[in-house]
């Protein structure tokens, strides 16, 4: 780890597959049981109110991709080709949009 100081503002880096130390993890540990309300945040700047208007949830999400077989219906298939190329992009957005829907749906009905 580097430790770099300009004036009061101090910065760490940590170096991709280098442990904590135990002094890391106890204060990572502290900071963890400290209510909210006590932690300093007057060092952040707050944001506008329509900082987030544009925003946009799991904009770069790229879930891990499965390679699988599955049998399809010939109709099924004709039909999803006959849209054009990418068909197996399609059989996952119609299959993600109904797992979404049911998964809503189980939400809701809790």
């Amino acid at each position: 780890m580097k430790k770099r100081a300009k004036s009061k503002e101090v910065v760490y880096e940590l170096k991709p597959g280098q442990p904590l130390t135990a002094r890391q993890k106890r204060e990572i540990q502290a900071l963890a049981a400290m209510p909210e309300d006590t932690i300093d945040t007057s060092d952040i700047p707050e944001l506008p109110p329509g900082a987030w208007k544009n925003a946009v949830r799991g904009k770069w999400y790229r879930p891990v991709k499965q390679a699988v077989s599955i049998r399809l219906d010939a109709d099924v298939l004709a039909w999803l080709k006959a849209k054009g190329s990418g068909y197996q992009t399609k059989v996952n957005g119609l299959l993600r949009k109904k797992m979404l829907e049911e998964i809503g749906r189980t939400r809701e009905s809790r």
